[in-house]
């Protein structure tokens, strides 16, 4: 939403070196590093709800971090394992590249307590500035400066394709047999575009089941998906005990979009965080990595002013987008130039690549020859042909195309 005009305030000492608006993933990460390596620095994390990190799981691969980073995060993981595979119509595949996941219930349960009275729940913030924020009881905190970490915004100058899903932790009856992640099984009927079914067995009788659409809309029916969860189980033969929790996400699949456009909405002196600046991969939507990445830069600032950290955030945010324009480029090959029935194939074809690619995609650091090799095999033949690549190729910073100028490119 546009910038509010807050009232005057007196010039005094802040209340704090950092305020973090919003305590996700990404804002959680930032305190963290700096109740670590900077406890000298006076922060304070401002959360509508009662919990930090909402009700999530992420998860990454072992190649997208450093070894040191992920050494220092084995506290807040619930699960890593060696392999990984992916199952499609025609072809099975398993990769001996690691996986792990983290709980958002094991964030709080790890961070609420060294915050303290630094964490505020139950606050909504009903104005920011680059150095202040009042809440809606009319109260106001000030501090050096003013991170927003609250989500995206739907109204933000990106064109979007979305990854929606329902995941269902289930307890069985007896063991389930399956030892690996399956990051994603296509051999389920595919609806509202590209659908895939993601497992994480956390233990031989606990498992999360998550039902992932690439769709043209961010609606979500959870009944409905709810059930599909509920006979994929069935149907593999996994008789449902209890179900543990549940939880839901849109994930942002960008297609194109206006950095400067991007970085003059909103408050526009505020510096941001996490997904709020267009900090996570572009085509698998994975948040992790650039929210730890970000706060590692953070907590090595020796000027915390709103303008220093609002300049470092929007040149890693620039930044990543220019590097990323491969990722917008097949995210616009899927979403556009193949019909949503057809995403299928796009991925299964991509998941023929050899093994190391496909790792170097995940982490987001794909050499020349990984790009020119990726767009022949997704584009040789149909649902993408060459013609159909080369005519979204120019649609990079056009994020004002509409869905019907989507559905004439395709």
């Amino acid at each position: 939403m546009p910038a509010q005009p807050l009232p005057d305030h007196d010039v005094k000492a802040p209340d704090f070196d950092l305020i973090l608006a919003g305590g996700g993933l990404a804002n959680a990460l930032i305190a963290w590093r700096l109740i670590q390596r900077r406890p000298e620095i006076k922060i304070c994390i401002i959360e509508q709800g009662e919990r930090l990190g909402g009700n999530h799981t992420w998860s990454f691969h072992t190649g997208d971090i450093a070894k040191a980073a992920l050494d220092d995060l084995q506290p807040f993981l619930i699960a890593s394992w060696p392999r990984q595979a992916v199952r499609f119509p025609a072809h099975t595949r398993v990769f001996d590249a690691g996986y792990h996941s983290m709980s958002s219930d094991r964030l709080h349960d790890i961070l609420a307590p060294l915050l303290g009275d630094r964490l505020k729940f139950g606050a909504r913030i009903v104005a920011m500035e680059p150095d202040r924020v009042v809440l809606a009881d009319q109260s106001a905190l000030t501090a050096r400066c003013v991170i927003d970490g609250r989500g995206p915004d739907a109204h933000m100058p990106l064109a979007l394709g979305f990854q929606k899903f329902m995941g269902v932790e289930i307890e069985t009856a007896q063991p389930h047999g399956e030892t690996v992640p399956v990051i994603m099984d296509a051999t389920v009927p595919q609806l509202d575009g590209y659908r895939f079914v993601y497992t994480l067995p956390f233990s031989p009788t606990r498992m999360l089941i998550e039902d992932t659409y690439y769709s043209d809309g961010p609606s979500l029916d959870e009944g409905v998906l709810r059930a599909r969860i509920m006979a994929y189980a069935a149907e593999k033969g996994w008789r449902v005990k209890t179900v543990v929790r549940e939880e839901t996400g849109v994930l942002p699949i960008v297609l194109a979009g206006d950095m400067d456009a991007f970085w003059q909405y909103g408050e526009r002196a505020v510096a941001r965080s996490g997904l709020r600046a267009a900090l996570f991969h572009p085509t698998t939507g994975y948040s992790l990595p650039d929210a730890l990445a970000f706060a590692d830069r953070i907590a090595a600032l020796d000027d915390f002013s709103a303008s220093n950290v609002r300049a470092l955030v929007e040149t890693q945010s620039r930044t990543l987008w220019s590097d990323r324009a491969f990722f917008r480029l097949i995210n616009r090959m899927m979403f556009i130039a193949a019909k949503p029935p057809e995403r299928v194939f796009i991925l299964e074809r991509f998941y023929r690549l050899p093994a190391a690619v496909i790792e170097r995609f995940f982490a987001a650091r794909l050499t020349l020859a990984d790009r020119a090799l990726i767009i022949s095999f997704m584009a040789a033949k149909p649902p993408v042909s060459f013609p159909k690549a080369i005519s979204v190729m120019g649609q990079q910073s056009a994020w004002t195309f509409t869905a019907k100028a989507k559905r004439d490119a395709s």
